[in-house]
């Protein structure tokens, strides 16, 4: 969301407590952008800070000095953020367009008329509840009608509105957790409160929506407001709201409220592997399920097979194998949809260009039947049981079953008669694959989070204006475990699973956001292990930690469990990948005193050989890796090793045999040509060496790969060693680039 770079300079000023310097820069802007209220109230401002600065220049005392200073800063920041967003929907048509029509439509925008219609609504609908069919059904649509167009005009009116005063957040709150109006009400409002304190921050807002997490009966109008005061606090902000430390730590002492943030954070982070999701579903997945039944997809709809078909008469066997591989890829998406991947957005991302999208709040509403936008075709008769079932049992999102009713006409004419007949009679169920979720789990808080996000991801992927609001699935943003203000706070003690879940999903950089956020006396064993396996992945100097190299934390897990195994051949491994080979074959050798499992400590002693061989301890090297080939003769990683240690030691002839056998297998390793070129050209035979390194050359598939760098610079002190000199280099690089 674009902000004019002087709101944004002014607010960083009162950030650092500069507060002469915001009230001079938000001035020029007034003298050069007038507006008569706004300087009026900066004028009282600035008066007052005058005053207070004389006040300390006369050597007067004052006791409330900072107090004054921080209700000054404050001023200044509502002040200045007000005009700000006065600012954006100036040079917005889409902004302005929407601010003005809620504002037209209803003059009128009291807290008390606007709770009265809120309840007013409620009695309407109780009361007509008890009319006759006839007459209900006659009367309900204008009902509806109304109120929906109330409602959408609220949600604008709160998403686009200024700073909140103590006493509208206060109406806010008591609204919000009346048992007097619909909670479907209060869910879209908890909405729109989120979409304006994420484009702004508000420190009134964001209490509203605590209070509401705090206090809400209905489970899913809590997770709501969950989800919004997560996307709403700003860590840079408490420096201006000192409160807001207290607020979240207050928060994070409750047992429930750390574990809902935990699930919280990982489901925000499976919203972001969608699009991988949705790749994996249409290209190893669909193509499976497909091929497994009677049904073909074309442009006139889904059509029915032919099962008696010659290939099923020849082949029988065939069908019952597609039906495995069908059956497999339906569990693989059942399980995908249970470990909590959106497997629908793929599908249903094509369904938001209906007019019934433009609206905003539409994206935010909780789905209900009489909505006006889709009452008539919920209604209609055909397809009815198959339409009622799929939207009360599928674990599709609110904004995924609006646009299901309304392209259903278009899906109905398209299904096999047969196929929707034996819905409608009950002898089948509609459930597409991903699956019917039980009304029981469907009430559960996680579940009820999951779908609200995809609602979330849905509106900030597809809605076509969406670069006018702050995108919480934005990279920078996704991971709120970094937060600063949840620094020192007892969800502490669920970071290290957070930055581990990041480290399985390769999210390295983020997954040490997160544990940068753990104070020093929560470095335990298991935060320096992790710490130690993001750097040996992303090994790039972090200057916020203290420990900057991956053996610096293997050796401070240690320190803590000196005989733990995984903690020394992570030490071992980490001293090798930073060229430590004598540190790294201690390491080893201690581990192959402790490791009592046969193949574990033959691949100790394997990594222990290699060491060696850096090292040039070349006969301690023959000896473990001689054992070794005789133990398991089929190795190919000790053979390889073997080779490569005879031909340093040039024992080149014993090294050519255990070469020629590595790259007679079906799929040589590439790399064995360029070994074995080498042991070719430093035996002499350089005519074979140079046809071996072309080889290796013509297979090798690094872009970056450097013939001139591996001979010149990366093995020259071995090529050195093996009595081959400039010159001779220069020749094999001629033969390889001729």
């Amino acid at each position: 969301m674009k902000k004019n770079e002087i709101f944004s300079e002014v607010a960083e000023l009162l950030m650092n407590r500069r507060l002469g310097k915001a009230i001079e820069m938000l001035e020029a802007y007034l003298l050069s952008h007038p507006r008569q209220n706004e300087m009026e109230q900066l004028n009282s401002l600035k008066n007052d800070y005058q005053l207070m600065a004389d006040y300390w220049r006369k050597g007067f005392a004052d006791p409330q000095r900072n107090q004054l200073y921080n209700q000054l800063l404050r001023r200044l920041y509502v002040l200045s953020t007000n005009i700000g967003i006065h600012d954006q929907i100036r040079n917005s048509s889409f902004l302005s367009t929407v601010y003005a029509r809620p504002r037209n439509a209803r003059k009128d925008w009291s807290m008390q008329k606007l709770r009265l219609d809120l309840e007013n609504y409620v009695t309407d609908v109780a009361m007509l509840s008890l009319e006759e069919e006839k007459l209900r059904q006659q009367k309900e649509p204008q009902l509806q009608e109304g109120h929906l167009q109330m409602m959408n005009d609220l949600f604008d009116y709160i998403w686009t509105s200024r700073l909140w005063k103590d006493s509208l957040a206060n109406a806010f709150k008591e609204m919000l957790l009346s048992p007097t109006i619909d909670v479907r009400d209060q869910q879209l409002m908890v909405s729109a409160i989120m979409l304006s304190g994420m484009n702004n921050f508000d420190i009134n807002k964001l209490k509203v929506l605590i209070h509401v997490y705090q206090n809400a009966a209905d489970e899913q109008l809590r997770q709501r407001a969950l989800v919004g005061w997560v996307f709403c606090i700003d860590a840079d902000k408490s420096r201006l709201y000192s409160e807001l430390h207290h607020i979240i730590k207050e928060l994070c002492e409750d047992e429930r409220t750390r574990r809902e943030l935990t699930e919280l954070q990982m489901q925000v982070l499976l919203c972001m592997s969608t699009d991988e999701d949705a790749r994996t579903i249409h290209n190893e997945i669909m193509p499976e399920i497909m091929k497994g039944n009677n049904l073909r997809i074309t442009r006139n709809g889904i059509k029915e097979l032919d099962e008696d078909t010659l290939a099923n008469i020849l082949h029988p066997e065939a069908e019952e194998q597609n039906m495995e591989r069908m059956e497999a890829s339906m569990r693989r998406m059942v399980d995908m949809q249970k470990q909590g991947s959106d497997i629908y957005f793929g599908g249903f991302s094509q369904m938001k260009r209906f007019t019934f999208f433009q609206q905003i709040s539409n994206w935010f509403i909780p789905f209900y039947p009489e909505h006006p936008g889709i009452s008539q075709i919920w209604q209609q008769e055909k397809g009815k049981r198959f339409l009622h079932t799929i939207t009360a049992l599928g674990a599709f999102c609110d904004s995924d079953k609006y646009s299901f009713v309304l392209a259903f006409n278009h899906v109905l004419s398209h299904l096999p008669q047969q196929m929707l007949s034996l819905v409608e009679q009950g002898d089948a169920s509609p459930m597409p694959i991903g699956g019917e979720v039980a009304l029981e789990d469907q009430r559960k808080p996680a579940f009820i989070r999951r779908l609200y996000l995809q609602n979330l991801y849905r509106f900030f992927r597809l809605y076509g204006q969406r670069e006018n609001f702050a995108n919480p699935f934005d990279d920078g943003q996704c991971v709120f475990f970094a937060n600063k203000l949840f620094h020192d706070t007892p969800l502490v003690e669920a970071m290290l699973s957070i930055a581990s879940f990041l480290s399985k999903h390769r999210q390295y950089a983020e997954a040490m956001s997160v544990l940068d956020n753990i104070d020093e006396q929560h470095h335990h064993f298991e935060y320096h292990m992790l710490m130690a396996h993001l750097l040996m992945r992303s090994p790039q100097n972090y200057a916020t930690f203290t420990l900057t190299s991956a053996t610096d934390h293997y050796r401070e897990a240690l320190q803590l469990e000196p005989d733990n195994r995984k903690a020394l051949m992570g030490f071992a491994r980490a001293c090798f990948a930073e060229q430590r080979y004598q540190q790294s074959l201690e390491a080893y050798q201690k581990l192959m005193n402790m490791e009592p499992e046969e193949s574990r400590l033959q691949q100790v002693q394997l990594n222990a050989a290699v060491c060696m061989v850096y090292l040039k301890q070349y006969d301690e090297a023959l000896k473990l890796l001689y054992k070794l080939n005789y133990l398991t003769p089929d190795d190919e990683d000790v053979m390889r090793v073997l080779a490569w240690c005879l031909t340093v030691d040039k024992k080149y002839e014993q090294a050519a045999k255990l070469y020629n056998k590595l790259l007679s297998a079906e799929k040589p390793h590439t790399p064995d040509m360029l070994n074995y070129g080498y042991c070719l050209w430093f035996s002499g035979d350089v005519v074979s060496a140079v046809g071996m390194l072309r080889q290796f050359l013509s297979d090798q598939k690094d872009p970056q790969f450097s013939i001139e760098q591996e001979l010149m610079v990366t093995e020259r002190e071995l090529i050195s060693e093996q009595g081959i000199d400039d010159v001779e280099i220069q020749l094999m690089l001629d033969q390889l680039n001729g």
